[in-house]
């Protein structure tokens, strides 16, 4: 629709998780890492916390693009609100079992045996992938335990990757999930961007469009971005793509900041302070200098990062400052 317009291939902020689209911070690679290396190595629970909104099911199809053309069998369960029989149909459905296994338990964990045994003695990755995990029932939980309990002397035989909300780690931490907590082998978390992984998100996308940044968004746009959207990925997206729809009707380039507040006002984002506890946790991480990593697919690495933003930094400025050279640097070089 407006791609024309502002120079760009393709449109740079879908939602859909597309992986070539994925922004690495080191927290992002960090947790792709751990998905790997929970599948690869056969661990018995990996577990990836996150709020909703900072790309999680993307790091998951990335994580699954790995073992793409290959004989691994991953099975990814994205709707975990099923009962315990549609459980058991959905695995022997993706694991390629009888019909007998999807309407018995017994049928199903004997053959579900025997298949991950042979696998695994012919080096193939088989796993269980569940996202949205903090939906999973209290029995669903239980069912995930039991199936770790598959392994041999050496190997578990089916490693289970765990997705979800914050929820999932107050869940594990009741007593009656003890069982099920005790088996988780890595456990990563990720957290909204920083005001400077704000501005490069945004920059990496357009670039990768085949767009330049300096020509989409002013620098004061990139910070009220970041301000209204409190870091999270998801809405970034939703306020980039909507600005930019809204910069094409109006024939305005770059998207300036009036465009972007008129669509916060549209979308009720926030009124204009980003919340406190995400405003902190981000002063912290970019006073450990958090940054990102190049995917492969043009993301850029800023150089010159101004560090250490004071935790008690309460205007806008102090907090949106940080960026600030950064990002005019990183936009006049892209011009």
């Amino acid at each position: 629709m407006y791609e024309r317009f502002y120079g760009l291939r393709e449109r740079p902020f879908d939602l859909t998780p597309n992986p070539r689209f994925l922004f690495l911070t080191r927290q992002h690679q960090e947790a792709l890492t751990h998905l790997q290396c929970g599948i690869s190595q056969r661990k018995g629970i990996t577990m990836v916390l996150g709020p909703a909104g900072t790309g999680k099911t993307t790091l998951i199809r990335a994580a699954l693009a790995n073992y793409a053309g290959t004989n691994a069998r991953c099975v990814y369960l994205n709707n975990p609100t099923l009962t315990r029989d549609e459980f058991v149909q959905m695995l022997a459905s993706g694991f390629e079992l009888s019909d007998e296994a999807s309407r018995s338990k017994a049928a199903l964990l004997l053959e579900l045996e025997t298949k991950l045994r042979e696998r695994q003695a012919s080096g193939v990755v088989t796993a269980l992938i569940v996202d949205e995990a903090q939906a999973l029932s209290d029995q669903l939980l239980e069912e995930v335990r039991l199936l770790v309990n598959f392994e041999t002397d050496t190997d578990k035989l089916l490693p289970v990757v765990l997705v979800g909300q914050g929820e999932l780690a107050t869940r594990l931490s009741d007593p009656a999930c003890s069982a099920l907590k005790q088996r988780i082998a890595l456990r990563c978390e990720l957290m909204p961007l920083t005001a400077t992984e704000t501005a490069q998100y945004v920059a990496a996308r357009v670039r990768i469009a085949g767009g330049v940044p300096a020509q989409l968004f002013t620098r004061e746009a990139i910070d009220l971005v970041y301000e209204r959207s409190a870091g999270i990925p998801r809405a970034i997206s939703v306020i980039c793509d909507n600005a930019l729809v809204t910069g094409f009707a109006v024939e305005q380039r770059p998207v300036n900041q009036k465009l972007i507040l008129e669509v916060c006002r549209d979308f009720d984002f926030g009124d204009g302070s980003a919340p406190a506890a995400l405003a902190r946790a981000a002063a912290a991480r970019e006073s450990h200098g958090a940054e990102p990593h190049a995917n492969g697919n043009g993301a850029p690495e800023l150089a010159g990062v101004a560090p250490a933003v004071s935790e008690g930094a309460a205007s806008e400025r102090q907090l949106f400052g940080v960026f600030d050279r950064s990002l005019r640097s990183w936009f006049s070089r892209s011009s």
